[in-house]
């Protein structure tokens, strides 16, 4: 623990005869909420069991400091991070679970595990109470917003209980009678008789039909999520 003191500056405690880091175990939970990590997949990562990380973070075990540069490491920051007093959070990692894309219609649009992968985003703090999700665009249907294969990062809107905005970004799912699906990326509008619709954005005929946001007779039309961000490759 001579290392864990003097990277601590003084704020090692003692209980039950051993010491610890009070702001070790606030900083490494803190820092994987913030990327987006769940303690499991915190500890997948890391090669160990979850029970073990569970009693790192609540300061019930006492790793070598081996361990933290590891910690560090899979959470993407500094050792000394996690011995700060005000951590840089900086950025959140967001599962790209899936994609969107008018006109595909299919069981799920989400990916089997192996195909779903992480990116990193801003670290706003309005949105750390809540869990991000975040699926990839495919086809034309709002390319005059995003191109194909921009990653949409959304909130969940039941989670968040938040009323629709007019000229917001949503993510929709519609569902056929026969149990097929087809999710896209829409704006809320309203048109001059006050008819709220779901509205492309697309520079293709083929998607610039706005869809009423109660449905049609042969479907049913979900709000899942607003989106907050976006993200693309280089």
């Amino acid at each position: 623990m001579i290392c864990q003191a003097r990277l601590a500056c003084g704020a090692n405690y003692s209980v039950s005869g051993k010491r610890y880091n009070r702001q070790v175990i606030t900083n490494i939970a803190k820092i994987r909420d913030a990327k987006g990590l769940s303690q499991s997949e915190l500890a997948d990562r890391l090669g160990m069991h979850v029970t073990n990380l569970n009693k790192i973070e609540r300061g019930k075990s006492s790793p070598a400091m081996a361990r933290y540069e590891q910690i560090a490491a899979e959470l993407g920051v500094s050792v000394a991070q996690l011995f700060a007093e005000s951590p840089d959070l900086g950025t959140r990692s967001v599962t790209v679970k899936g994609f969107v894309q008018a006109g595909h219609w299919a069981e799920t649009w989400e990916w089997g595990d192996d195909d779903q992968y992480q990116v990193p985003i801003e670290d706003d703090p309005a949105l750390r109470p809540f869990m991000l999700h975040a699926a990839e665009t495919r086809g034309p249907s709002m390319n005059k917003r995003y191109p194909e294969r921009t990653v949409l990062v959304f909130t969940d809107i039941i989670e968040t209980g938040a009323a629709l905005e007019l000229g917001k970004r949503y993510i929709v799912e519609r569902e056929r009678a026969d149990g097929m699906r087809e999710a896209t990326v829409k704006t809320l509008w309203r048109d001059d008789a006050g008819k709220i619709w779901l509205l492309p954005e697309s520079d293709d005929p083929r998607f610039q039909q706005p869809i009423p946001i109660e449905g049609n007779e042969d479907d049913t039309v979900r709000v899942i999520g607003r989106v907050v961000g976006s993200w693309s490759r280089e």
